[in-house]
């Protein structure tokens, strides 16, 4: 069964190829055929798996990257399939009839929700957890549960775990995955850090003993240093920790050693402390570290920059709170005149609750050099109702016709910021490159 799983799954795959077609149908086909196919795969050197609530294509993509310099030869679901029938997909299309991958890396990124059916049956070394926020309520539910079903799965795992320090629904995890190594990463106290904070804030009580968790100081949301006020349960001593934030350079440094981030915001510098991680538990050179941050490229609707003679267009993707408020503060830093498009869905990659819009700090954005806001997309009047209750005092219009509202924002002539949700991201980016004659 095993060689007719990987046969069918090649097959399919080259069919829809040639049809100008990919997806995750193969690996649903491989699956079908032997339930068991992932166990019975043969690897050879490092096997990474990334989860997280946001940053997981960057921080895997950078991963894979970071073998490549190193001269691995790499295979990794870089298009982002990574629910199982994704993960399977890549794996049996780059695998041996005997089951054999031909490799000698292999990087996956993985869905918070499909870790549990990925992790146990592949030979995991190093599991990499970004972040955990609440994140489409109706398909991830509450985080408690989404984390659950990950811990159900640790107590069995016996290879290393690189986890987020500053986390404390990331650190968690250590007490559960009792046959596991840990490598921590993180970011030190910097001008930019907070005492308090009024954004979505989940981790708030101890996940050990119940006490309420104190902290340090905020990075963003509940990211930052902490410690239980009963117990031991604490910001562990990390591995890496980046110092000497300047989140207008987009530079840091670790171990004495300066970066500068290939993406803007702290949300994404935590991306670049897992690659310097991985990197230091590989003996992979600072060299190959800087290349690859030097030479990462912009994932679409990741502040993604259209230019042409007249005209600067910013695409932002948003999903979830935490993303959001971090994308409206890279906004919020630009004090020159923009125009703002912003375009809601509610399909069910988007998250059908949409009441995160009232979790996300849209006021960031509501000063005197956001001159106009348009909003579009299904839940285009629900948005707009969320700007002015928000308290914007500029023009503020629905606009049924996602071209239409991108070629009016385009036609002001200023700076453009675009926020989309997952189905209207790929729309919308072509709708600016249309207009914008790209």
């Amino acid at each position: 069964m095993k060689t007719l799983s990987i046969l069918s799954t090649k097959l399919s795959a080259w069919v829809l190829h040639l049809i100008g077609r990919g997806g995750s149908m193969p690996g649903s086909i491989g699956c079908k055929v032997d339930a068991n196919i992932l166990s019975k795969l043969k690897f050879n050197g490092p096997v990474i798996l990334v989860t997280g609530t946001n940053g997981k294509t960057s921080t895997a993509n950078m991963i894979t990257d970071l073998f490549e310099k190193a001269g691995y030869n790499v295979i990794s679901n870089r298009k982002g399939d990574n629910l199982k029938a994704g993960i399977v997909t890549t794996l049996l299309t780059h695998a041996k009839l005997n089951g054999e991958i031909k490799a000698n890396a292999v990087v996956l990124e993985c869905d918070e929700l499909n870790v549990r059916h990925i992790l146990p049956f592949i030979p995991v070394t190093d599991f990499v957890v970004n972040n955990f926020f609440r994140d489409q309520l109706d398909r991830a539910r509450e985080m408690e549960q989404l984390i659950d079903s990950i811990e159900k799965v640790l107590p069995a795992y016996r290879g290393r775990m690189i986890l987020n320090a500053n986390d404390p629904n990331v650190v968690r995890l250590n007490l559960v995955a009792k046959n596991a190594s840990f490598s921590y990463f993180g970011m030190d106290e910097n001008k930019y850090s907070v005492k308090t904070t009024k954004e979505a804030s989940e981790g708030k009580f101890c996940p050990k003993c119940g006490a309420r968790l104190e902290y340090s100081y905020y990075q963003y949301s509940h990211i930052g240093k902490f410690h239980c006020s009963k117990c031991d349960f604490q910001t562990p001593e990390m591995d890496i920790c980046l110092k000497d934030i300047d989140l207008d350079k987009e530079t840091f440094s670790s171990d004495g050693i300066h970066y500068k981030s290939p993406y803007e915001g702290m949300y994404s510098m935590y991306n670049c402390a897992v690659v310097l991680n991985v990197a230091k538990n590989y003996g992979i050179s600072q060299d190959c570290v800087k290349s690859v941050f030097s030479h990462a490229p912009q994932p679409a609707g990741r502040n993604e920059t259209f230019t042409s003679k007249e005209q600067t267009c910013i695409l932002n993707l948003v999903k979830n709170p935490t993303g959001a408020n971090e994308v409206m503060k890279v906004i919020e830093k630009d004090d020159s005149d923009k125009t703002i498009v912003i375009v809601l869905n509610d399909r069910e990659q988007d998250g059908t609750d949409v009441s995160w819009i009232y979790d996300t700090f849209f006021e960031k954005i509501m000063k005197d050099s956001t001159k106009e806001i348009i909003c579009t997309g299904l839940r285009a009047n629900d948005m707009a109702l969320r700007i002015y209750y928000g308290g914007y005092k500029g023009p503020l219009s629905v606009v049924d016709t996602l071209d239409i509202a991108i070629k009016a924002a385009l036609a002001t002539k200023r700076t453009t910021y675009a926020i989309a949700t997952y189905t209207a991201l790929l729309p919308t980016r072509n709708a600016i490159k249309k207009e914008m004659g790209l």
